[in-house]
């Protein structure tokens, strides 16, 4: 968890500022969203809804039309999700540009070459039914229907 601040993590974080300065490119996926907003001065904690897991629909905000990733996508997509921690704050400097229901801040900008997505594009279906199936003592225990989220998993050809 970002918030654990164990060391390594905590020097990625200030990497990730220095990188920010620079002008360097960066593409954060999940915990890499997560640091992406920390390092930038946004908030990451325990989603106050708990976890998001399996395939999810996310929509495109109208600040995606000129983004130089988001601009072709359709306005609503399919994704894949495994997630405690969220971005709550986004920093100052961010353009948000997808939310789903369960998670406002699904993907944001950071001037012309930062981005951040809360989502899993690298996951496939049969990756993401073993994320799932891994996690069912706990997804249960939380009161979660395994079996629910097992069926609605499916390819998302658009978000890959």
């Amino acid at each position: 968890m970002v918030t654990d601040n164990v060391p390594w993590s905590v020097k990625l974080e200030k990497w990730i500022a220095l990188l920010l300065k620079a002008s360097t490119p960066v593409f954060g996926i999940c915990y890499g969203h997560q640091m992406l907003a920390r390092a930038a001065g946004g908030r990451v904690d325990l989603h106050p809804h708990g976890k998001e897991i399996g395939t999810v629909r996310v929509q495109l905000l109208p600040d995606c039309s000129n983004d130089p990733i988001f601009q072709s996508l359709p306005k609503s997509m399919l994704v894949h999700v495994s997630h405690s921690q969220a971005v709550l704050d986004l920093p100052k400097a961010a353009t948000r540009l997808a939310a789903g229901t369960h998670e406002p801040n699904h993907a944001f900008r950071l001037g012309s070459c930062a981005w951040g997505v809360q989502f899993h594009p690298e996951y496939s279906a049969d990756i993401m039914r073993s994320y799932i199936k891994e996690q069912t003592s706990e997804l249960e225990s939380a009161g979660n229907d395994v079996s629910c989220l097992l069926n609605a998993v499916s390819e998302t050809p658009i978000a890959a």
